[in-house]
């Protein structure tokens, strides 16, 4: 069985942004107790950037551009490495160091090679250490994918559990800056647009924040991974989590029925950039029959999009109700909205949204 544990910015940094020693050979002693009871682990871990950040002695708003935040990261990240190896080979264990981009669980040969890659770590007796490849993807940098990357991680590796920790106790029924009855939500069935609002916003330190944990545990409950969000500093956390204890932080319950990997990526992971609005029959084709989608059935375009971008569609009566990536740019899509191939001038491609491209949302 394997176990996916990504630790976030604030829990491996002091304020000051150097590396928090102690906290990294607490969470390399739990993954050896895990490894000694039969459990593949694999480490996500965050950090390169702030700990760069504070080795060049560049304060926050100067390190702000994707430029002087990839040449951070490059810093960053070896020193981040070298506290790794020593935590890990204070235990007995080997780490190996995995940089990965969200693209890499995109494009099939890439999510099949990071998979025998990872894959064969773990044979060899390997802890992974998994890094967003911050040096080079910027977008990433922006939105802070490594919990995402933490998400997909488990479901490429059919992990066991999926466990997120961070500087708060879980999921709270409130911002604890702002209200200090907020209370500790210690199971969460589905995830919804109401449960959403009350986490949105930034994390203290770092790019992610709550927000991208719970869509982090969706990506995870669609891959049939359960996934407990819980503090960092909690004493035995990682053990308790894993063995589902009461009380340990949040627990997101795993779903049934599953989605591929990159579906998982279309409908939860990919910013939309637009939305196409769809006749009644469009939506019926799609829905019933998995048909790609047709410029003929498209009623509406909102927003500036170009080929590979995800945009949402939308039903007639307005409710978003799937996703997928566009092989036309926005001007194209408005120009042939409504209208057969046959009946355009040039006979331009009718397909805007390949079936393979397009997820259902659930």
């Amino acid at each position: 069985m394997t176990v996916v544990v990504k630790i976030g910015t604030s829990s491996l940094t002091d304020q000051d942004g150097s590396i928090a020693t102690d906290a990294i050979e607490r969470l390399c002693a739990q993954v050896a107790e895990l490894r000694s009871d039969g459990r593949d682990v694999v480490i996500v871990t965050s950090g390169a950037i702030e700990s760069g950040r504070a080795v060049l002695g560049l304060e926050q708003d100067r390190a702000r551009d994707s430029v002087t935040l990839q040449a951070v990261s490059a810093v960053g990240q070896t020193r981040l490495m070298r506290v790794y190896e020593g935590a890990l080979a204070e235990q007995g264990l080997v780490g190996g160091q995995v940089l990965l981009a969200p693209l890499d669980f995109f494009e099939r040969s890439q999510y099949l090679h990071a998979r025998g890659t990872l894959g064969r770590l773990l044979e060899l007796g390997v802890v992974p250490i998994v890094n967003e490849n911050d040096v080079i993807a910027d977008d990433a940098i922006r939105f802070g994918d490594n919990d995402r990357i933490a998400a997909l991680v488990a479901n490429l590796l059919k992990a066991e559990v999926l466990v997120l920790l961070t500087d708060t106790p879980g999921v709270l029924t409130a911002d604890p800056r702002i209200d200090q009855s907020a209370s500790l939500i210690q199971e969460i069935l589905e995830i919804d647009r109401e449960l959403e609002a009350v986490v949105t916003g930034p994390g203290r330190r770092g790019s992610g924040g709550m927000a991208s944990k719970l869509s982090a545990a969706r990506i995870a409950a669609w891959s049939g991974v359960r996934t407990v969000i819980a503090a960092a500093n909690r004493d035995q956390v990682l053990i308790d989590a894993v063995a589902a204890k009461p009380g340990v932080g949040t627990s997101v319950v795993a779903r049934d029925v599953t989605l591929p990997a990159k579906k998982l990526w279309i409908a939860f992971a990919v910013r939309a950039e637009g939305i196409l609005s769809v006749d009644a029959g469009a939506q019926r084709a799609l829905i019933e029959r998995g048909t790609s989608l047709l410029a003929v059935g498209i009623a509406d375009v909102q927003g500036d999009f170009a080929p590979g971008d995800a945009v949402e569609i939308a039903g007639p009566d307005g409710q978003v109700f799937a996703k997928g990536l566009v092989a036309m740019q926005a001007d194209e899509v408005r120009g042939a909205a409504g209208q057969r191939s046959a009946d355009r001038p040039g006979n331009g491609p009718d397909e805007v949204i390949h079936r393979d491209d397009m997820v259902i949302l659930p």
